[in-house]
């Protein structure tokens, strides 16, 4: 007779309990423990954590820039994905005073540019909680970025915060990476004077001992790379378009009508074209800030209210082709934006693609033109989906990418093609897409295989064939 072990006879009479509780030892989804660390994004190593999804930011701070302090209260809603024991939160350089957990004081560390949360009981799969975090200390800027100076950047006058694909970070904890969107409450404490500008509807100005508070909503949800901060002192300029509100600024020292006042004041008519090839404009405001910093030498889609850097309107004359592109993100990158950095295409190609539209539109050049210049000069050894992040702003992935574009419209013609533009921007307002999808997508619509067209003008390593 074979003996039995004592502990088999056990864990055998517990396997028979939990299975008739509805529960066998493998139901680890409602075990707590740690959510990742790492959205596991190798364009942006160590940004974005697991386990949770954030649906809004409450967001509090104050700014001096006579000592370049920031003073913040961040208030986080989330939902579970998983048991909770623990989890993190991107933040960089900045000290906490205190953490809480549905009110209840959270034990927490740092590591690195990390905050580590540790709830004082753990959070169960699908409950919704709020975690509040007060924090302060002088931001620093991101100095490792592909694409040059960014994060939190201090002003002779004020600051700005912007920056791509990471910047919030460096002002308010946060989960770092478009996988997770969130809708935003802001509000900016300056000195009295100073305009602080930032994202979404303006809400009511408040002045106090000193102190002018600025806020501002932004009610669909928004990548954390496109929440922006301007601070300092600019002419503000607001109004209506189709019943939305438009808020611009330039430096107060530009005149009323210099290139950049000049080239913000027609985003209204811009977007009124755009809006007419890719459906209707996804937000509740729109607007534009021109910023002096010679250190921001690009311009960034921010959501509603993208940012300009000097350079665009250097020679004195308007631009309206980088203000077309801008607000061409709003549709693509902004409302539908990326699942994974790779695919950063999605975003500059049609961006690039808007530019062809407007200028076409506007007197100049035919898109085909456009096309056709840009086929005869292009590297065909460098792919737009998945470029690397050394060159996830190289011309691939901008000009590539809308050859791209324009070949899938002579291949489907023009009235599928703009369906399929409209069909993306309404399927997945508010939401992320791949290539995959998007090609998925145009092979519905068009009733075609198009996949061995989209890698040939997207990641084949020769010329492809002249639709």
């Amino acid at each position: 007779m074979r003996r039995i072990c004592p502990r088999i006879v056990v864990a055998a009479a517990l396997a028979v309990l939990l299975a008739a509780s509805g529960c066998t030892p493998s139901d680890e989804d409602d075990a707590f423990r740690p959510g990742s660390a790492d959205v596991g994004d190798p364009y942006v190593p160590g940004y974005g954590n697991g386990g949770y999804d954030v649906a809004h930011y409450a967001l509090d701070v104050r700014y001096d820039p006579a000592t370049d302090r920031l003073t913040g209260r961040a208030v986080l809603t989330a939902t579970a994905t998983q048991g909770l024991s623990r989890f993190n939160l991107d933040l960089a350089g900045l000290d906490i005073d205190r953490v809480t957990v549905d009110g209840a004081t959270a034990k927490h560390r740092r590591t690195g540019n990390e905050l580590v949360v540790e709830p004082a009981r753990g959070v169960p799969r699908g409950a919704r909680f709020t975690v509040e975090v007060a924090y302060a200390g002088v931001p620093a800027p991101v100095t490792d970025g592909p694409l040059g100076s960014g994060g939190f950047l201090h002003t002779d006058d004020g600051a700005i915060a912007l920056g791509q694909p990471d910047s919030a970070a460096t002002w308010f904890p946060v989960n770092d990476h478009p996988s997770d969107k969130a809708t935003y409450d802001i509000a900016v404490s300056v000195p009295d004077g100073l305009a602080a500008l930032s994202n979404g509807v303006p809400g009511p100005k408040r002045s106090d001992g000193g102190w002018t508070t600025w806020r501002w909503s932004e009610r669909s949800p928004m990548a954390s790379y496109l929440t922006t901060l301007v601070i300092g002192d600019y002419r503000v300029t607001t109004g209506t378009h189709e019943g939305r509100p438009i808020v611009t600024a330039v430096p107060s020292g530009e005149p009323p009508n210099g290139p950049a006042a000049t080239s913000l004041a027609r985003t209204g008519e811009i977007v009124d074209f755009l809006a007419g090839r890719f459906g209707p404009y996804p937000f509740e405001a729109y607007g534009g800030v021109a910023v002096a910093d010679d250190r921001i030498g690009y311009a960034l889609e921010t959501q509603s209210r993208p940012v300009y850097g000097p350079g665009f309107f250097a020679d004195g004359r308007p631009n309206l082709n980088v203000v077309a592109h801008e607000l061409a993100h709003q549709w693509f990158g902004d409302s539908v934006s990326l699942s994974r950095w790779s695919d950063i295409w999605l975003n500059e190609g049609f961006a690039t693609y808007a530019e062809w539209l407007w200028e076409e539109h506007d007197g100049g050049q035919s898109v085909q033109r456009a096309f056709e210049a840009r086929y005869a000069t292009t590297d065909w050894t460098r792919p737009s989906v998945d470029p690397g992040r050394e060159a996830m702003f190289g011309s691939a992935v901008y000009l590539r990418g809308a050859l791209a574009v324009h070949a899938l419209r002579r291949t489907v013609g023009d009235d599928a093609f703009f369906r399929i533009l409209r069909q993306w921007t309404t399927e997945r307002r508010d939401r992320n897409g791949t290539t995959a999808d998007l090609v998925a997508l145009a092979e519905r619509i068009s009733g075609r295989q198009l996949r061995s067209l989209m890698d040939a003008w997207l990641t084949g390593g020769s010329a492809p064939a002249l639709p």
